[in-house]
C-alpha cells in the first residue's frame, strides 16, 4: 500500500490532494470563517478535490452541438418563419393635419399586424402636406378632398393623385353669439377659409343658408367677388383655415372645416348650417388618401387604404366626429375620373 500512495502522489491529482492537505495544515486558523461556523476547523469536514469522473463528459458536449447543428438547420429550412406575425415590415409615412385623430390608433394597430409601420408626420395648415409627398418627404397623405388636389395639381403642375377614398364630411357654420342663422343681423360678418377650395364651398354653405347671394349661382371655384352684395344679408371675411375657430369671438359666425372643429371641441349638433355630405353635390368634397403618381399602384398603399375601411377605425371615425363623418368607398379608377373633371374645370377657370 505505501508503493501505491507513493505513486499517487507522484500522479498529478495525488499531488492536488497532498496539496491540499497541506494548505488546510497551514492556513486552518485563518479559514475559520468559512467552515460553517466550527471555531478551530476540523481537517474531516473539509471535502478535498473530487477525482474527475470519466465517460459522460465528452458525450455530453457532443450531444450540445448536434442540438445546435440541428436548431440552426431548422431555421435556415424554415427561413426564420414565426407565425405570431410578420417579420418584414414596411415604414409608410402620412402627411397629415389630424394626427390627433382617434381613428389612428386602431388603423396603426392593424397595419402593424400586417407588418406596415404607419408613421403620421403632422402639419399646421393645408398648404404643407402636397408639397411635402411630392419631394418625397411622405409616401402618403390624408387630409384634402379632390377638388382640393386638384386646385394644388394645376396651380403647381403637379400629378399627384388618388390612391382610395375615405370619408365625406359636411361643412357647417358655427357661432358664439347666436343660436339660429335668421338671428345673424344684416350686415353681420362671417368669416370663411381662404384656401380657393375650402372657400368656394363656403359661399355655396351661405347662399345656401339663404346669407348670401352669388352671381350665376356660384360654383365649386366661386370667390367673394362674384358675390352680390345688394342680394346678401351678410359681408364676408377670408381667414386662415386654422384661424376659422380662432375669430369666432370677434365674428356673427365662421365657416370651421369639421376636423378643426372637432379639435376645438366645437358640437355640430350646435351648427346654424351644414351642407350634406350625402349630396351629389359633395362629391368633389371626398376626402382621400393621395400618392406620387408613380405610386399609386403600389400595394401596400392600397393596403393603408383598405384598412382605412376597418370596422374599427370606422367606429373610432364616427365617434369622434360625432357622427357627421360618412365613410365613402369609391374605386381608384372613378376617383381619377372626378379629379380629371375637377382639373378641367380648374383650368377653364383660369382661361
Amino acid at each position: 500500500m505505501s508503493s501505491l500512495s507513493a505513486l499517487w502522489n507522484r500522479h498529478p491529482l495525488g499531488k492536488t490532494r497532498a496539496g491540499a492537505q497541506r494548505q488546510f495544515q497551514e492556513g486552518e486558523m485563518a479559514s475559520d470563517n468559512t467552515s460553517g461556523g466550527h471555531n478551530g476547523g476540523d481537517p474531516a469536514e473539509i471535502r478535498l478535490p473530487e477525482r474527475p469522473r470519466k465517460g459522460k463528459g465528452p458525450f455530453i458536449a457532443l450531444g450540445v452541438v448536434l442540438v445546435a447543428a440541428l436548431v440552426a438547420i431548422t431555421v435556415v429550412l424554415t427561413g426564420g418563419d414565426d407565425s405570431s406575425g410578420p417579420t418584414d415590415t414596411v415604414t409608410v409615412r402620412i402627411g397629415t393635419t389630424e394626427a390627433g385623430s382617434d381613428y389612428w390608433k386602431p388603423l396603426k394597430r392593424l397595419a402593424a399586424e400586417e407588418g406596415i409601420t404607419l408613421e403620421t408626420v403632422n402639419f399646421s395648415d393645408y398648404n404643407q402636406p402636397n408639397p411635402a409627398l411630392s419631394q418625397g418627404q411622405t409616401d402618403l397623405n390624408l387630409f384634402q378632398h379632390v377638388l382640393f388636389l386638384a386646385n394644388y395639381n394645376v396651380s403647381n403642375q403637379d400629378d399627384l393623385t388618388p390612391v382610395g377614398s375615405t370619408y365625406v364630411v359636411p361643412l357647417s357654420l358655427y357661432s358664439r353669439k347666436h343660436t339660429d342663422v335668421e338671428q345673424i343681423p344684416a350686415g353681420g360678418t362671417v368669416a370663411i377659409p381662404k384656401d380657393p377650395t375650402n372657400q368656394a364651398r363656403a359661399l355655396l354653405v351661405l347662399q345656401e343658408a339663404g346669407l348670401i347671394s352669388l352671381k350665376d349661382g356660384g360654383n365649386v371655384l366661386s370667390t367673394p367677388a362674384e358675390i352680390d352684395q345688394a342680394a346678401s344679408k351678410v359681408s364676408v371675411t377670408p381667414v386662415d383655415a386654422a384661424q376659422t375657430v380662432a375669430v369666432l369671438d370677434s365674428v356673427d359666425a365662421s365657416i370651421v372645416n369639421n376636423g378643426f372643429a372637432m379639435d376645438a371641441g366645437l358640437d355640430p349638433s350646435k351648427a346654424l348650417f351644414s351642407d350634406d355630405p350625402r349630396s351629389d353635390a359633395a362629391e368633389p368634397y371626398i376626402n382621400i388618401i393621395a400618392a406620387r403618381a408613380e405610386d399609386k399602384d403600389n400595394p401596400t398603399y392600397r393596403r393603408v387604404v383598405e384598412l382605412f375601411h376597418h370596422p374599427e377605425v370606422l367606429e373610432a371615425l364616427r365617434a369622434e366626429s360625432r357622427d357627421t363623418s360618412v365613410p365613402v368607398q369609391r374605386p381608384q379608377e372613378e376617383l381619377e375620373e372626378i379629379l380629371d373633371r375637377l382639373s378641367d374645370t380648374v383650368k377653364a377657370a383660369r382661361r
